[in-house]
C-alpha cells in the first residue's frame, strides 16, 4: 500500500495579480514623504486648473480611424501640451469629454472672437 504524505486541502490558489488588488485607499505601508502627504490633502493646484482651460479651438477635417470619437466639421477645444506638439499631435477634448492625443493634421486651428471664447469657457 502506498501512502501519500502532505497537505490535504481543497480550494483555489491565489494568483499574484489578485494579491495586488485592494479596495482600500490607504497607502498600504508605503513610505511617503511629508511633502507628498501635504499635496494629497490639498485641492488641485493652479497648474491643473490652467491645463484644463482650453487655450484655442480647432475644427475636425478628418476622422479616419476615430469615427466614434471625432465628428467632421465640429469645433473642439484644445489643451496646450508641449509633449504632444513635439510629436505632431494635439490634445483634444473629444465626444467622450476626455482629452486624448490625435494627429494634428486631423484639425485646422481657428481664431474665435473674444466674446465667443468667453461664452464657450463659461458653458464648458
Amino acid at each position: 500500500m502506498v501512502r501519500f504524505v502532505g497537505l490535504s486541502c481543497t480550494g483555489t490558489k491565489h494568483m499574484a495579480s489578485e494579491k495586488k488588488k485592494s479596495s482600500s485607499r490607504s497607502l498600504s505601508g508605503k513610505r511617503v514623504s511629508a511633502k507628498a502627504k501635504v499635496s494629497r490633502s490639498r485641492k488641485p493646484s493652479i497648474r491643473v486648473a490652467v491645463k484644463c482651460a482650453p487655450q484655442h479651438y480647432v475644427v475636425c477635417v478628418c476622422n479616419e480611424d476615430y469615427p466614434a470619437s471625432l465628428e467632421l466639421r465640429k469645433l473642439y477645444p484644445v489643451l496646450e501640451d508641449s509633449f504632444a506638439a513635439d510629436h505632431g499631435m494635439l490634445r483634444v477634448i473629444d465626444e467622450s469629454g476626455e482629452d486624448y492625443l490625435y494627429p494634428s493634421e486631423f484639425f485646422v486651428r481657428i481664431e474665435l472672437p473674444a466674446s465667443i471664447q468667453q461664452t464657450l469657457a463659461r458653458i464648458a
